[in-house]
């Protein structure tokens, strides 16, 4: 079975990047415009960091946003198991 793919063309800090996925077009969007906000944030309080440098630093904080989230996920589950048994 063949999975679908879609394309989306979405502008990050004034680029244009064409991104395939198996995702929505819609998620695709939802995705690339967290990032742009999230890089034109880092942006405006170091706007003397230059594109690779922001895009790593989106990268760190998306990661860390993430682990944060997971984190608390297994908390939950824990506490979940706690309470059912």
């Amino acid at each position: 079975m063949q999975v679908r793919k879609n394309k989306a063309t979405v502008t990050i800090h004034e680029q244009q990047y064409d991104i395939v996925s198996t995702e929505s077009v819609e998620h695709i969007q939802r995705v690339a415009s967290i990032v742009d906000d999230k890089l034109r944030e880092l942006h405006k309080n170091n706007p003397y960091l230059g594109l690779n440098r922001l895009a790593v630093l989106t990268a760190v904080n998306a990661v860390h946003d993430l682990v944060k989230l997971e984190e608390e996920l297994e908390l939950l589950r824990k506490e979940i198991n706690k309470l059912k048994g």
